[in-house]
């Protein structure tokens, strides 16, 4: 089986010819042709985009939820703050208006 990748111009604007897949350094497993318009290379996965390794996609998305779980606890206690500062307003709060005037009849 084999594939044909079609010629094309790459990022700096050079022309490349097209091949066949497998190409004789990509190994013969990498039967189909993959890639954009602008880098065309052979591989083993029709589904693939990226001619890269995925190491760094790994780092990156576990950097990200390390991240995330940061900004969580952050909110987390912001949000555990909030309310218990609300709770002692409340509690603390006189539980009826006093005008510093006692309250009798005049006269008397």
């Amino acid at each position: 089986m084999t594939a044909n990748c079609t010629s094309y111009y790459s990022t700096e604007n050079a022309f490349v010819n097209g091949f066949l897949c497998p190409k004789a350094g990509s190994g013969a497993h990498a039967v189909f042709c993959c890639g954009f318009n602008d880098i065309k290379y052979c591989c083993d996965d029709p589904n693939s985009f990226f001619p890269y390794e995925y190491a760094y996609m790994w780092w990156l998305s576990v950097g990200a939820l390390i991240g995330l779980s940061i900004a969580a606890v952050v909110l987390l206690a912001f949000l555990i703050t909030v309310c218990v500062l609300c709770y002692l307003f409340i509690a603390t709060k006189p539980s009826r208006l006093d005008n510093g005037l006692p309250l009798r009849a005049p006269g008397g």
